[in-house]
């Protein structure tokens, strides 16, 4: 869970998301998804893993949290969320009171971090080729029921979401399931900034959203920038709320 947490579908990763991309989960595919996890994964680790987390973020940080309830506990649902700090996908893993499936990069998947990755049900993206492996995945996680996250922008930035890739819309278009909108501020440390011990922290949830369903490639578009809308309305009123 790291800065490309997001899902790239663009040029970038030479991946097209649009009406040509036939996704084809059928039932060999639901066969190894354990309902709302990826096949290879343990729910009792990740339950245990969202446990520890749902306490650790406490410690960590003054946390202030709006909204937390708005995430549906059951149905399949898109978190998109910004993205400003490293932090972002584990705070947010350990806060959600459900299974949440993330997209991480394929670098991250070595070693002892890929097998524990593997076995929470995080789903690896492989950067700069024509991997449909995460869309797949995603889909047949939300057919399921299940949860999947997603930080649109792409990258870690200033979390303001000027843009967003299309990966979410896709999904939450193709799926039925509902977006919702997720801010996290304060975990982004200002450049020259000394660490702070504690440091504020909110985090706002916002309503859940429909996506419109409209087709080919103006319809996917204008889903990504409902998505992008979205969560940009939820940024500013967070930042509004913080400085007042």
């Amino acid at each position: 869970m790291n800065d490309d947490l997001s899902v790239r579908v663009n040029d970038d990763l030479s991946v097209r998301v649009n009406d040509d991309l036939s996704v084809r989960v059928n039932d060999d595919l639901s066969a190894g998804v354990n309902a709302d996890l990826p096949a290879g994964a343990w729910p009792w680790l990740h339950d245990l893993a969202r446990w520890i987390g749902s306490w650790l973020w406490f410690l960590v940080f003054r946390l202030h949290l709006h909204g937390r309830g708005r995430v549906p506990r059951t149905g399949p649902v898109v978190v998109v969320a910004n993205h400003s700090a490293f932090v972002d996908g584990p705070l947010l893993f350990g806060l959600f009171r459900r299974r949440a499936v993330f997209w991480v990069k394929q670098e991250m998947f070595v070693g002892p971090l890929g097998w524990v990755l593997r076995r929470l049900g995080q789903v690896p993206v492989r950067r700069g080729t024509a991997d449909r492996t995460p869309l797949t995945a995603g889909l047949a996680v939300l057919r399921g029921g299940g949860l999947v996250a997603i930080f649109p922008e792409g990258t870690r930035g200033t979390g303001d979401v000027t843009a967003v890739q299309q990966g979410a819309a896709w999904l939450a278009r193709t799926s039925g399931a509902v977006v919702v909108p997720v801010v996290c501020r304060g975990t982004r440390r200002p450049d020259g900034a000394r660490r702070r011990f504690r440091p504020r922290v909110d985090v706002m949830v916002g309503e859940p959203v429909t996506i419109p369903a409209g087709g080919g490639r103006a319809g996917l578009a204008a889903a990504t920038e409902a998505v992008r809308a979205e969560l940009a309305a939820a940024v500013r009123e967070l930042d509004t709320r913080r400085s007042s």
